[in-house]
């Protein structure tokens, strides 16, 4: 989409042209003449968002302008988390323009003015297309970017950060004092402690040295303290210490020590709750911490065999410990409480495009930034489902063309932002400007490999992620060099020239080698087969512009603000999803991924209407009718009945990490249940299988993540009932037989070919109180068993058993006879049993009851395709219709209309998709509460994400 031109020839397009004065940039969506503003609806929103605990208003702005395809939530994250200026004051932005042309026209003047663009032509191309990658939510920028750029204060652009420090006191304070800055600004930061001399050494005064462990505790409490950007999130920080160091054991008990302590306060009554009165007595719990690992470690592990720490000041052995022991204590603690994580020091180091500048011994908080101390990475992550695009015959295809030029315009956005960024401090500062380290990176690949049919844990799924990930690496590199061509190489390319090619060859050979598995993927493989060859061919002339390109991050903020179902390389949470809506209100809806990925196993609208009921009542794919069992794996989820399995994510980390620069911000998930050799082997593979880094969380191992405030009353009432048993009444129920008249129905109906005849009676004013049931084959099995359930469902309806209850129950019940029917508001059934239940919902049941089951009729749910709502108008309502008596008169459905996800009213105290999943799953999220508005937060990556209000507990 861009391409350098030289200044004598306005019309040439040959790439890497040393003597070109800028880039040509070519469209990708944008119209000649017309503004990308000009082109969508626009409309007027309030904002108002309160804390449901106390039913607070945390933040309240009227009048916000947004494109009328915005989600409710997207508009509130932005509005309240990016919109500049004093709330209430005219200074105050007040449309998504206002900010997005903040952000871009800074983007477009800087660009103007260190030459990126061969004429003010290309510049207004460029500027038009950034703004309509924002404003269809295409791409999004850190943070960071929409807090502070084309702001009057400082232009800070980076969401990551790496510090140092060194074996001084002077270099531990002022440690101290960087880290707090970046947070105040609203970042996260890493660094690595191994310099600091352990415990077991002597100071040049003849003491005991403190230990680097001593030291964290200061740099805690400060953590503990400062909150990020003033008020979105507290401090994100990452902690590493080298498997060599002679204090690596205590560093790995630090936390498990910790959380006995936590466990002993709480049993004595005091508030451990994550946010609680007393938590802040607890030492530790601000950041993640990691153990830098190298190969000869892990090969002590694999052989069994003894592994020397070293001393700081001198590298000689002082002690020598049982590798396979040490790594069964690491693997015991992150057991324990997660932590600590673990880093692939070699791995790292091998894929290190600068090593003659330095060694990587740190990462961001979140484990995807790696590279060299004092320096820093801006963020970008790319909207993978804008990238999917469906045929007139209902083919799909990963549109690989577009997203490659769309990587080139935020790559090109990228490394601009960083000739005018301001950083934390001066060493930060130099370190970026001569490395010019980018983090282009991607969300919604799980939602992306759903809708492709693809299982999260699978080669077809591993292929296609695996694709898009070297796609968008090589063309990034791509970019980088002809970026090198027109505006020069980073400083430190020169001295590092030979080990940058060298790692380029070795993504193109990983390329190469890598398994095509399908339609899909094949494409996007051929396309990053193309952009790695040329980026061999210019970096070897033109050098490069950036030392790094791509990480994934966690994408928790933009990822909401970009209206993703899924973060990072994550999987989908669930398949039921909470969706607030305009005006109030909120619903549960079936994701958008499952007809998609229905569609593309070859299901017909039925059944593909089918499914989706199921999943809305259900909220998992498990005896879904018509749904064959080979299938199930395409809906697996991170929670739930099917969660994917922990060496599933590991697999998956796998199939991207060698297409990054960078790493991969991801925590795999363990159930309760899982052993420590469950961790040993995680961490094991993660080795084997070439990664840098991973974490695993245990679910509920921490004592202090919340479940619930209703968890807490609950607790509370049993702890206050009283101990004395009262007298017990018993009562009974009495039958309320039915009148010698009565009204009824008589159904004649076929499932799966068998031919029946339903007769419902009802009582002349209180509904449905008998049901007989007569198969056509009279004397046969089937035909008894029905007329003894139908006796046994009557008497329960006279004694009193709410129809609902029978439906709830008896709905989607699997076996023979089963199929396609002839009642057109029930197509599919999947028993006689679920056929029977669906139609006397129908006619008998109040809409909103059998609503909330995903029980419609054909009439309704044509209504709900054309208008969005099952329910209809107050000047439409049929009042003759919804006499239980009533002639049905139905237009058959109409098979061409693709089935659209089931929705419900959202149940209450519900308030974001991680409560949704507790309720309709029945466990735990172990997940904090979010300091801001009270809902429990969900995982992004390594951190934590607040549907509600958009805070995170990480740096992205």
């Amino acid at each position: 989409m861009t391409e350098t031109t030289s200044g004598s020839a306005r019309g040439s397009r040959s790439k890497g042209n040393k003597s070109g004065k800028g880039l040509r940039i070519e469209r990708i969506h944008t119209t000649p003449g017309v503004h990308p503003y000009d082109e969508v609806v626009w409309e007027r929103r309030d904002v108002v968002m309160t804390n449901w605990r106390d039913g607070s208003i945390n933040f309240e702005q009227r009048g916000v302008e947004f494109p009328d395809f915005w989600s409710v939530n997207a508009v509130n994250i932005v509005t309240s988390k990016y919109f500049r200026g004093a709330t209430g004051s005219p200074e105050r932005e007040s449309s998504l323009r206002q900010l997005i042309d903040r952000v871009v026209l800074t983007y477009r003047k800087a660009g103007e003015e260190h030459g990126y663009f061969a004429s003010p032509a290309d510049a207004e191309i460029f500027e038009h297309e950034l703004t309509y990658a924002l404003l269809h939510q295409v791409f999004s920028f850190n943070s960071p970017v929409w807090f502070n750029v084309g702001t009057k204060q400082p232009q800070q652009v980076s969401a990551c950060f790496i510090l140092s420090v060194d074996d001084s006191m002077e270099s531990i304070l002022d440690w101290y004092k960087e880290e707090g800055m970046i947070f105040k600004g609203g970042s996260g930061a890493g660094l690595n402690l191994s310099r600091i001399r352990s415990s077991k050494e002597l100071l040049s005064s003849g003491g005991n040295a403190s230990g680097p462990v001593s030291f964290m505790r200061g740099a805690d409490a400060s953590a503990g303290t400062i909150k990020s950007g003033g008020a979105t999130r507290r401090a994100a920080k990452m902690v590493v210490l080298d498997v060599d160091h002679p204090d690596v054991e205590a560093f790995i008990e630090t936390k498990v020590k910790e959380e006995e302590k936590v466990r002993a306060l709480r049993d004595a009554g005091f508030d451990m709750d994550l946010g609680g009165e007393d938590i802040t007595s607890v030492q530790y719990q601000n950041a993640n911490n990691s153990v830098r690992v190298n190969d000869e470690f892990m090969k002590a592990v694999e052989t069994g065999s003894k592994f020397g720490l070293r001393a700081r000041m001198t590298g000689e052995v002082i002690e020598e410990i049982d590798a396979k022991g040490l790594f069964r204590k690491m693997a015991e603690a992150a057991w324990a409480c997660a932590d600590p994580g673990i880093q692939y020091d070699d791995t790292i180091n091998h894929w290190h495009t600068s090593p003659e500048s330095g060694r990587i011994t740190a990462s961001n908080p979140c484990s995807e930034y790696m590279h060299l101390d004092n320096s820093s990475c801006n963020l970008a992550s790319l909207n993978l489902m804008k990238f999917l695009r469906d045929d007139d015959k209902g083919n799909q295809s990963f549109d690989a063309e577009r997203f490659a030029k769309v990587v080139e315009l935020v790559i090109t956005a990228m490394d601009i932002s960083i000739c005018f960024a301001d950083f934390p401090t001066e060493k930060i500062g130099e370190t970026t400007r001569a490395f010019r380290q980018l983090g282009i990176g991607y969300a919604n690949l799980g939602a992306l490999l759903m809708a492709t049919g693809h299982a999260y844990d699978s080669d077809g799924g591993r292929a296609l992620a695996g694709a898009i990930t070297s796609l968008m690496t090589g063309t990034s590199y791509k970019r980088s060099a002809e970026l090198a061509a027109v505006v020069g190489p980073y400083d430190g390319y020169a001295r590092n020239a030979d080990a940058h090619k060298r790692v380029m060859k070795q993504h193109s050979d990983a390329n190469t080698a890598a398994k095509r598995m399908d339609d899909l993927d094949t494409p996007v493989w051929a396309a990053a087969t193309e952009a790695w060859q040329d980026v061999l061919r210019l970096g070897e002339k033109d050098g490069f512009r950036n030392a790094q390109a791509s990480v994934l991050a966690p994408t928790g903020t933009i990822g909401l603000m970009m209206d993703c179902d899924t973060t990072g390389v994550e999987p989908d949470l669930a398949l039921v999803k909470f969706k607030k809506l305009v005006g109030g209100g909120s619903m549960q809806i079936v994701n958008n991924t499952v007809p998609k990925a229905l569609k593309r196993l070859g299901y017909q609208p039925e059944q593909v209407e089918a499914v989706v009921a199921h999943i809305a009542e259900h909220g998992n794919v498990i005896d879904a009718p018509g749904l064959k069992a080979e299938h199930y794996e395409v809906f697996d989820c991170a929670m739930g009945e099917r969660a994917i399995s922990a060496m599933g994510h590991v697999r998956m980390m796998a199939a991207a990490q060698p297409f990054l620069s960078g790493a991969i911000s991801k925590t795999v998930n363990l159930p309760e249940s899982a052993t420590v050799e469950e961790v040993e082997e995680v961490y094991f593979e993660g080795w084997k299988l070439g990664l840098k880094a991973l974490a695993i969380y245990r679910d509920n191992c921490k004592v202090g993540q919340p479940l619930s405030a209703k968890k807490k009353e609950e607790t509370k009432a049993v702890a206050e009932a009283p101990a004395a048993a009262e007298k017990v009444v018993e009562y009974r129920p009495v039958r309320k037989r039915l009148p010698k008249g009565r009204p009824g129905i008589t159904t004649s109906f076929t499932v799966g070919g068998a031919e029946g005849y339903m007769t419902a009676n009802s009582y002349p004013d209180d509904g449905l109180g008998e049901v007989f049931l007569k198969m056509s084959k009279q004397g046969s099995t089937l035909a008894g068993m029905m007329d003894a359930f139908s006796i046994a469902v009557s008497v329960g309806l006279q004694y009193g058993v709410p129809l609902e209850t029978y439906v709830s129950k008896f709905t989607n019940m699997r076996f023979e006879p089963a199929g396609m029917t002839d009642d057109p508001d029930v197509r599919m059934a999947q028993s006689i049993v679920d056929y029977i239940f669906r139609r006397l919902a129908l006619d008998f049941l109040p809409f909103e009851t059998r609503s909330a089951l995903g029980i419609h009729s054909a009439e309704e749910r044509q209504r709900h395709l054309d208008t969005g709502s099952y329910e209809a108008a107050d000047d439409e309502m049929d009042v003759e219709g919804l006499a239980q008596s009533a002639p049905r008169h139905v237009e058959p459905a109409k098979p061409e209309v693709p089935a659209q996800p089931a929705a419900a009213p959202a149940p209450k105290q519900v308030h974001n998709s991680t409560e949704l999943v507790e309720m309709q799953l029945g466990l735990n999220a172990d997940a904090p509460l979010c300091f801001s508005c009270g809902t429990k937060m969900r995982r992004a990556g390594s951190c934590y994400l607040c549907e509600g209000c958009g805070s995170t507990s990480g740096c992205s």
